[in-house]
């Protein structure tokens, strides 16, 4: 069956000029227009690159949180189909700011405990999530360990790498910080993720929720410089940022998608994670 008409069944009317967008890495992506005037944005992937999670993701954070994100009209394993929302333009200093106010909003939003309700994933990855009272067991044991465990068996992160991330994961309380209390984080903010027209940010998409230390999302937007010092002199109006975060911290939370990275390629990103366990000597 093509997608047109697999879509035609799901919606009950005809899908027109469907058509691919970029920024697809892992799902292919169309947009396309409706009958009922309405424009559609189509993922498809296999059964297992995480659609259905993605599809509850932004469900969740529909229900939520005040972010400005799509619609989602079906989902299901290697199927999402969601509404259109309008971009194209770069981020603005003013763009910034209105994100720095969104995800600041965003990471108010608390919980008991580390993790989150059901297993989430990242660029088509599980991504597990049991509720874990410290957030430097959350960090060692579910994200920095068992991912470099991940990419390890599929043979991209080499044996002597993951025995350095197990001997620094033993040092983690000597850098990093308790929060007062966990935060709701979108998980995966690099620029292809963010929508922006108007100057104004409109849309977060690909999610990869869970709730966490805020700092850990902070960093990651430093990975691919995704923004600049307004979004963060902006942020810390909201909220603080403590300090020693851009001297030490950061480094070591972007570990974590840089090893998802190397997960997903390989190549050039295993030496970016050797380079920082070196500067942290190990």
């Amino acid at each position: 069956m093509t997608i047109s008409k697999r879509l035609q069944g799901i919606l009950g009317q005809p899908v027109h000029h469907l058509a691919p967008l970029s920024g697809g890495c892992i799902s292919e992506v169309f947009r396309g227009d409706l009958e009922d005037g309405r424009s559609i944005v189509v993922k498809t992937g296999h059964s297992e690159g995480g659609l259905g999670r993605e599809g509850q993701m932004l469900r969740y954070l529909g229900e939520h949180t005040k972010l400005p994100v799509p619609e989602v009209i079906h989902s299901e394993d290697d199927l999402l189909i969601m509404s259109w929302l309008p971009s194209g333009d770069r981020l603005s200093g003013t763009a910034e700011e209105h994100a720095a106010d969104l995800i600041a909003s965003l990471h108010d939003i608390s919980a008991p405990h580390f993790g989150f309700d059901f297993q989430t994933v990242i660029g088509g990855l599980p991504q597990p999530n049991p509720t874990t009272p410290t957030w430097i067991d959350f960090f060692r044991d579910h994200r920095l360990l068992y991912m470099a465990n991940e990419a390890y068996k599929i043979k991209r992160l080499p044996l002597n790498t993951m025995t350095r991330l197990e001997n620094f994961s033993e040092t983690l309380e000597v850098w990093l910080l308790e929060p007062k209390a966990p935060s709701l984080i979108h998980g995966d903010l690099w620029g292809g993720n963010i929508l922006c027209s108007d100057n104004k940010i409109t849309g977060l998409i690909d999610p990869a929720i869970y709730f966490a230390h805020a700092e850990i999302e902070l960093a990651f937007t430093t990975l691919f410089s995704t923004f600049g010092d307004r979004f963060f002199r902006r942020y810390q109006e909201h909220r603080p940022i403590a300090s020693g975060f851009f001297e030490e911290r950061l480094s070591i939370y972007n570990l974590y998608p840089l090893l998802v990275h190397v997960h997903l390629f390989g190549g050039h990103y295993v030496s970016q994670i050797e380079q920082t366990l070196k500067r942290y000597g190990f």
